[in-house]
């Protein structure tokens, strides 16, 4: 079993900066997928990026090119840099890891474990 514990979340400005923690215990985690997806109230939980082992990187249309994310191994932690902040990027943030099929990378149902969550909120 996995745990995940993600970090870094809060409140910020339109056009600001934030960056999101998801520290990973209990398994080695190296070859699995990590991913981030959100969740607005009301709404689904959706994809936002996923950092595959081997180091390539996945985006969500809505967030590409204003959104980075990495992973550190050795400490087994996943990053999620957040730039040029909007209103509408406000959610619950979580972390997540698997090893989805080619369908579902994108899919909540790919990932077998999930962090508690982050608030993130921008103001406009």
């Amino acid at each position: 079993q996995a745990q995940l514990v993600e970090s870094g979340g809060g409140l910020v400005q339109t056009g600001g900066s934030l960056r999101l923690s998801c520290a990973a215990s209990g398994r080695t985690l190296s070859r699995y997928v990590m991913g981030w997806f959100r969740q607005a109230p009301g709404k689904a939980r959706t994809f936002v990026a996923l950092n595959w082992s081997g180091g390539s990187t996945n985006y969500a249309n809505s967030v590409k090119g204003r959104f980075a994310i990495s992973r550190d191994n050795a400490n087994s932690t996943v990053y999620l840099q957040m730039n040029s902040l909007k209103p509408e990027d406000t959610a619950v943030y979580y972390c997540a890891a698997g090893l989805p099929s080619s369908d579902l990378w994108a899919s909540v149902a790919g990932y077998e474990f999930w962090g508690q969550g982050t608030q993130v909120t921008v103001s406009s």
